[in-house]
């Protein structure tokens, strides 16, 4: 059996953070989210896989060409949905195969349980089912597909993971699949719905919080790095190679630390806490349910909860982010969040500055000293 993942889309949802990568390269857990999708596949004993690229495509391209498994890459010059990514494919496809979005997790028994069923989609319920296309299904089968709707009728959502032949492809006339689905219904074909297990989508930024804590539920602990006696690790700890962790430092797991980082001393690392490669913790920082990505420097005396930093930020000391409720306009739409803070990439932030439930863009410096609560900061801003 084949398997087409497709991640040619950015996830403008997620911005600031898909402004340098696509969302499906996002690391959570210090791993890439496709890499999960990947590695439910091979678990599957799926290794014919071919994966849709187009934002950003270099990075995709590169992240395959280090895999154990051979990946054919094809490239959809513009990104105009989902149906229209299959269409790219298709020449690549001989018979059944499963499709599924690149920048969502899923877990390897969802797979195994639609894998063998012709014209097959997974569902899961949700609690906030307007973001998704919400199945209405009838004996275990689809009747009708709504795409995102103001009222939902049901908490019942496509997962975007079908099992599908090339029967699809006369009945693509759009860009949106979920419409391809639905000819196909009220043509007479049957839809199964088989029902997900776990899987996890981030449809905003702060959703990958989530996500992050999903997947560091199941890490094994292992140890590269170097930790002081007088270090305290409890749980389920990953400290990868080149990293030190200095004295009286404590970290409680799930908690994974990527390679050649500097920790401490005298630093407090919580739960559900993933931080990458070449980062560095100066002493007295509390750290607690954040998503530190590469390069990325913290302050002493800085406390941080609830919060996703991007690549090549330097957070001075002193720096406080608590998480709070509050009102994100994202697409021209008012959502509901709660969380601390989503820094983009290369963001800079002098001392004693304080952070609630805010969006940072991309290359934004931040004087000492300022305090910003529900607010939502451009790329390439000066705060002062």
């Amino acid at each position: 059996m084949q398997a087409v993942i497709l991640a040619a889309g950015e996830g403008k949802r997620v911005r600031p953070l898909t402004r340098s990568r696509p969302k499906a390269m996002i690391p959570v857990a210090n791993r890439p989210i496709i890499e999960y999708v990947i590695d439910a596949l091979v678990k599957n004993g799926i290794r014919d896989i071919i994966v849709v690229v187009g934002y950003r495509k270099e990075q995709v391209t590169r992240f395959l060409n280090q895999l154990d498994i051979q990946i054919d890459v094809v490239v959809q010059t513009k990104q105009l949905g989902t149906a229209h990514a299959l269409q790219c494919a298709e020449s690549r496809i001989n018979g059944d195969f499963l499709l599924l979005p690149g920048d969502n997790y899923i877990d390897p028994h969802s797979i195994a349980r639609i894998k063998d069923i012709p014209n097959a989609m997974l569902v899961k319920e949700h609690p906030n089912p307007s973001n998704f296309g919400v199945v209405l299904l009838k004996e275990g089968f689809v009747t009708n597909i709504v795409e995102k709707p103001e009222h939902s009728p049901s908490f019942m959502v496509s997962t975007g993971i079908y099992s599908l032949n090339k029967e699809i492809f006369p009945y693509i006339q759009g860009n949106d699949l979920t419409d391809a689905i639905s000819s196909m219904i009220e043509d007479g074909h049957q839809v199964r719905g088989m029902p997900a297990d776990d899987w996890q989508d981030a449809i905003f930024a702060w959703d990958l919080l989530k996500m992050n804590r999903r997947l560091l539920s199941t890490l094994s602990p292992a140890r590269e790095g170097v930790a002081s006696r007088q270090t305290v690790i409890q749980g389920s700890v990953r400290i990868g190679k080149g990293t030190t962790i200095g004295p009286n430092t404590v970290i409680t797991g799930p908690v994974v630390i990527g390679s050649d980082c500097t920790i401490g001393p005298n630093c407090c690392i919580l739960p559900n806490t993933s931080i990458g490669s070449r980062v560095t913790l100066e002493p007295f920082t509390f750290i607690g349910n954040t998503l530190i990505m590469d390069d990325t420097s913290i302050g002493s005396h800085s406390r941080i909860t609830d919060t996703v930093i991007g690549e090549r930020c330097a957070l001075a000391d002193h720096t406080s982010v608590s998480s709070a409720t509050g009102l994100m306009e994202i697409e021209d739409n008012a959502i509901r969040s709660e969380f601390g803070v989503i820094f983009g990439d290369s963001v800079k932030s002098g001392p004693f500055t304080r952070f609630q439930n805010s969006l940072v863009g991309n290359n934004v410096t931040i004087e000492g000293g300022t305090s910003l609560s529900t607010r939502c900061i451009p790329d390439d801003s000066t705060v002062i």
